[in-house]
Parts: structure tokens; C-alpha cells; sequence
């Protein structure tokens, strides 16, 4: 008989009750984004978020007409929207004014509009007009040039309705700005519930920063005999060039937040070639055209008469050779189209979006009833042919869908690279016509610009789940109140050409566009025979730095200078170089040794100075206007 086992008896194991299993996410990107991100029903296009995107969009609009004739750049507008009206509905909501939450889907369609309004100074917009008033006696009525930005920019928002599910529903291109928005809208909402005052913080900053821009500009700028005191609008250096003295140079540092707000907003590599072209400039070029008679005098006009060839050549050259470089996503947005032209009728039928997206004819429909508005008041305004207007808007419509797909993967919208490639055109096709060179590139610029915006708007609700078409009327809306804001104050700041060009507002986008059109209108047979050396040489360097931007090792990239930035110091005063150098070494000098601070505070801060400061001066210059202030 056999022992007992010492082993304890095993009970069987108890089986887990059936779960069934999660069903299968969609293959297709576009039913796996309508099961799982979309998010139907919540409230978006709201009456309140419209008048706050317009309110803000014309605000933004106002400053950045103020920065780019300062600058020549156009900055971004939508992350400021979206902190500013999250702090105010934030604000409503603590006092009781305002009962429901302002929701994510809200805000990111008020940014839509804002940023529709705030882009109305891109596209050559602010290039192409005032380069129009230095050139020619050309001045259309407010109500034309009105109606001129409105079309362009509608022109623009239909050309995405094509394009936007094959580059973000399926290719699912970067869009990096619009992807940022994302993070920094779900950072202030979705946080704002666990951390109290999470986005608050970001507004906080930003209205500190606006006073004090504000504060600077009534002091320095407000003239009158109730001011105390009046600020310096700037500080001379203490030493000489050729006999003269610095500020004669244009080189001094100038009391302008503006200008530091723009640099920290930059990248570094962008502020120190601003620095690099403006020391090459007025350093050392400016005095040796002066010792050997090719410039007359010395003044920032007349310097920038000469120096403007080889800056627009740079720029030019360096844009072009850039675009070409992308000659990729140039294929794949035509082989885009050609997809997106042959979908099937049934496909059309059983479309799942079909609720949510733009349809497509609205793209033929938009432009059929905007294009022949173009095409007459090109013919009206500018005396460019029937025909030729007819060629540029498809042209332009084209080149929109390029200027797309190239923002999508690179950040960058090329109008650098496609206004002077319309400028070529219609120099061959219209010789000796500058009003319709200048023009035509500008409806190219501002097609390709707003595309590219709202689709860069459309990658932000992608990722957040909202309605694609309620985003389109969106933008739709912030072009009326663009075109209505930009053209009144441009007339309010400049009154006449005179105003233009110089150390005020040097609007060097502006002498950029002028320059390319009067060479291709007139001929590179017209400039000085010093000037086309230049200009030839300069072309040369800016493809070399197009193509070492690109091939160029890691290592070594960060050394290369930009070539936006060089040309751009050539074509501005060079205390505007010095001054957004300063804010681009201090933005730098933060992100290096405190990064999380950089993070939380130079967007805001940046952009309250920019604000604070330009708001100020439109101000300021209305108050002039009206016998308050002494000019």
C-alpha cells in the first residue's frame, strides 16, 4: 500500500468569462478618424466664436500691417487668437457673464477666422500694393482694393477644398503650425479643468507684454505739449565709419519692441544672418559704394536704391532654388490632383464624409463666380488684357495647390518662389505693363497663402475632431473682415509713396517686389552695370545657401546663414537687423538655460510686444490724423 502524497490536491482552474472582443478599427483613415476623433455634435461654429475671430482676426491684422512694413515678415497670427480668447471667455465664464464653456471646437474655429483676417498683410498683399504706389501713380479706391483682397483670399480658401482630404485625411501631411495649435489648444482647455489657471498664465503674460509695448510707444512716439517726456526712438553707437558717424549708417539701437518681439519669434540662425547682412551691408558695402561714386549720399534711401538688387536677387534666387529642391512634392501635388479628379461617381455616392466635408463642386462653383471678378478688375484696375487675366487664375489656382502641398510637409508657404515666377510670366507676356506685373504676382501670392492657411486650420481640427466644413465658412469670414480692416489703416499709415521707403516704414517686402518687377518689365539691361554684377553675384550665393541648407551636414548646417535673412538686411535699416538680432540671442540664451520657461512665455511675450507696440502706433498715427498729437 502506497503512501499518501504529500502534495496538496490542484483545484481546477476557474475560467474567465467571455469578453467579447473590441470591434476592429476601420482601415481607412477616414472611418478610423470618424469612429474615434470626431467629435459630432459639439458646438463649433458659434455665433460668438465668428465676432471673436473677426474682433481678433481685424486686431491682428492691424498689428501685423504694422510689423511687416516695419520688417517685411508676417507673423503668424492664430496661437495669440486662441490664448487671448481663451483668457476672455475664461474671464466671462468666472464672472458669470457668459453661462456655457467656451469649448476646444469653439476656439479652434475662432481661430479659423482670426487667422483668415490676420493673414490679409501675406500673400504679397503688403508687397505688391505698396511696391504698386512706389512705382506707378496707380491708386485704386478703397472699395476696389477692398473687394481686390476679398476675392483674392476666397479665391484662395476654395482652391483647398481639393486638395484637403488627399494631403490631410490620407497622406496626412505634418502641417506643422496647424499641428502645434492642436497641442497648445488641448494644453489650454483640457488642462485648464485639473490645473487651474493652466492657460491663464500664457494671457497673463501676453497682456503684460502688450502694456508695456503700448506704454513704450505712447512715450517714445506721442507727440504734444501735455507729454512730460518723450522716449528716444533710438540710442546712437559710440564710434564712426568712414568719417561719418554710425547713425548716419543707419546703424543705432532702436527703442522698438516690435522689432525684439519679431527676433525672439524667429529662429536664432535667422537673427544672427540678419545681423551678419546688416554689418555686411552698412559696414563695410554702403561705404565703399559711397568712396567710389555709385551711391550719391549717404542715406538709407539712397543706399537701398543700389543695395536692393543683390538683396532681391538673394531672396529670389534662394526661394526658387528652394522650390525647385521640393520638385517632389511639386509631382505629388499634381498626381494628387489627377486622383482626385478621377473618383469614381458610386464612391462619390456611398462617401461616409460626405457630412462633413466641403463637397467638391463647390470648388468649380467658387471659382466660376470669383474668377471673372478677378480676371475684370485685373482688366479695370491694372490695364492687364482680358486674356492674360484669364490665364492667371487658373494659373494661380495651380499654383495654390503647390504652394499646399509644400506647406504641408516643409512649414513654409513658398510665395517667395511663386510671385516671382508669375512676375517672369507676365513680363514676357506683357512687357512695359508694371501695374500688371505687380498684380498678377500678388493674385498668385494671396491664392497660394490662403489655401495653405486654411488647410494648415484644417490639419488643427483634424487632430481635434472637428467639422471640416464649419471651418471652411470659417475662413470665409475672416477674409470680409481682413479685406475690411487692411485697407483703411494701410491708407491711414501711408497717405502717399513718400511715406514709404524709408527709415519709418521701409517696407522692404515691398522694394523687394518692385525691384524683381522692374526687372523683369524693363529688362536687367536698365540697372547699372555695378547693380547687375551684384545682382548676378548675390543670385549665386543664394543658391548656394539654398543648396547648402539642404545638403549641408548636421554639424555644419547651423553655421550656414539664411539666406532670408541676409537678403532681407539688405533692404532694411541697419538698426532693424541689430534690433531683431537682440530678441532672436535672447530667445535663444532662454530656451538654452531655462527651457521650460521659454516654452510657457516667449510666444506670449513676444507677441504682446509686437501687439501692445503696433496697436499703439496705429493709435498714435490716427490721433495725428484727427489734430490730437503733433505730427
Amino acid at each position: 500500500m502506497s503512501a499518501p502524497s504529500s502534495r496538496p490536491q490542484q483545484t481546477p482552474p476557474v475560467t474567465a468569462p467571455a469578453v467579447a472582443p473590441a470591434p476592429a478599427l476601420p482601415e481607412d483613415p477616414e472611418l478610423r478618424w470618424l469612429a474615434t476623433t470626431y467629435r459630432k455634435g459639439e458646438r463649433q461654429l458659434t455665433v460668438r466664436a465668428v465676432v471673436t475671430g473677426m474682433i481678433l482676426g481685424a486686431v491682428m491684422c492691424l498689428s501685423n500691417l504694422y510689423v511687416v512694413l516695419k520688417t517685411g515678415w508676417s507673423l503668424g497670427v492664430t496661437l495669440t487668437a486662441c490664448i487671448l480668447a481663451f483668457a476672455i471667455f475664461r474671464g466671462l465664464e468666472a464672472t458669470k457673464v457668459v453661462k456655457n464653456e467656451f469649448t476646444i471646437l469653439e476656439n479652434n474655429a475662432m481661430g479659423s477666422v482670426a487667422s483668415a483676417a490676420g493673414f490679409m498683410t501675406g500673400g504679397g498683399n503688403m508687397a505688391a500694393f505698396p511696391a504698386l504706389l512706389m512705382l506707378t501713380a496707380v491708386r485704386p479706391s478703397g472699395i476696389s482694393m477692398f473687394v481686390w483682397f476679398a476675392v483674392i483670399a476666397l479665391l484662395g480658401v476654395f482652391a483647398a477644398i481639393p486638395v484637403k482630404r488627399q494631403l490631410i485625411n490620407r497622406e496626412q501631411l505634418a502641417f506643422p503650425t496647424g499641428t502645434a495649435t492642436a497641442e497648445t489648444l488641448r494644453s489650454l482647455h483640457e488642462t485648464a479643468h485639473a490645473k487651474a489657471g493652466a492657460g491663464n498664465e500664457k494671457a497673463r503674460l501676453l497682456g503684460i507684454a502688450a502694456a508695456i509695448g503700448a506704454a513704450l510707444a505712447w512715450f517714445r512716439d506721442a507727440k504734444g505739449a501735455f507729454m512730460p517726456f518723450n522716449i528716444p526712438g533710438s540710442i546712437p553707437l559710440p564710434f564712426e565709419i568712414a568719417g561719418r558717424a554710425a547713425k548716419d549708417w543707419t546703424l543705432t539701437l532702436k527703442s522698438e519692441l516690435v522689432l525684439f518681439g519679431a527676433g525672439a519669434l524667429m529662429s536664432f540662425r535667422t537673427g544672427w544672418s540678419l545681423l551678419l547682412g546688416g554689418l555686411l551691408t552698412y559696414v563695410f558695402l554702403a561705404p565703399s559704394l559711397v568712396a567710389q561714386g555709385l551711391v550719391g549720399e549717404v542715406t538709407y534711401k539712397a543706399i537701398v536704391g543700389w543695395t536692393l538688387w543683390p538683396g532681391a536677387a538673394l531672396l529670389v534666387a534662394s526661394g526658387l532654388t528652394s522650390f525647385a529642391l521640393d520638385w517632389r512634392s511639386v509631382g505629388r501635388s499634381f498626381a494628387g490632383l489627377s486622383r482626385i479628379f478621377r473618383k469614381k461617381k458610386q464612391e462619390e455616392q456611398n462617401d461616409p464624409m460626405a457630412e462633413v466635408e466641403c463637397p467638391d463642386a463647390w470648388f468649380p462653383i467658387g471659382f466660376a463666380l470669383l474668377g471673372p471678378v478677378v480676371v475684370v478688375l485685373m482688366w479695370w484696375l491694372f490695364e492687364i488684357p482680358l486674356w492674360a487675366g484669364a490665364i492667371a487664375v487658373p494659373l494661380a489656382v495651380v499654383m495654390g495647390f503647390v504652394a499646399a502641398r509644400v506647406t504641408g510637409e516643409t512649414d513654409v508657404t513658398p510665395t517667395k518662389a511663386l510671385g516671382p515666377v508669375t512676375q517672369l510670366v507676365y513680363g514676357v507676356a506683357t512687357p512695359g505693363n508694371l501695374a500688371g506685373n505687380l498684380m498678377s504676382a500678388n493674385v498668385t501670392g494671396g491664392i497660394g497663402l490662403h489655401a495653405a492657411d486654411l488647410l494648415t486650420d484644417l490639419k488643427s481640427g483634424y487632430l481635434l475632431g472637428a467639422n471640416p466644413r464649419q471651418q471652411f465658412y470659417a475662413q470665409l469670414f475672416g477674409c470680409i473682415a481682413g479685406a475690411a480692416v487692411v485697407v483703411p489703416a494701410f491708407a491711414l499709415l501711408v497717405p502717399d509713396a513718400s511715406a514709404l521707403g524709408g527709415e519709418e516704414w521701409p517696407a522692404p517686402s515691398a522694394l523687394v517686389w518692385a525691384g524683381v518687377s522692374q526687372a523683369f518689365t524693363n529688362g536687367l539691361d536698365a540697372l547699372a552695370p555695378s547693380a547687375r554684377k551684384a545682382a548676378f553675384v548675390a543670385g549665386l550665393l543664394g543658391i548656394a545657401l539654398a543648396l547648402a541648407e539642404r545638403f549641408a551636414p548636421r554639424r555644419i548646417k547651423a553655421f550656414v546663414p539664411s539666406a532670408s535673412g541676409l537678403g532681407i538686411a539688405m533692404v532694411i535699416p541697419g538698426s532693424n537687423a541689430i534690433a531683431m538680432f537682440l530678441g532672436s540671442f535672447v530667445a535663444e540664451l532662454v530656451r538654452r538655460w531655462k527651457p521650460k520657461l521659454a516654452e510657457r512665455a516667449i510666444v506670449p511675450v513676444s507677441s504682446g510686444f509686437i501687439a501692445g507696440e503696433s496697436l499703439m502706433g496705429i493709435a498714435i498715427a490716427l490721433l495725428v490724423v484727427l489734430g490730437v498729437l503733433a505730427a
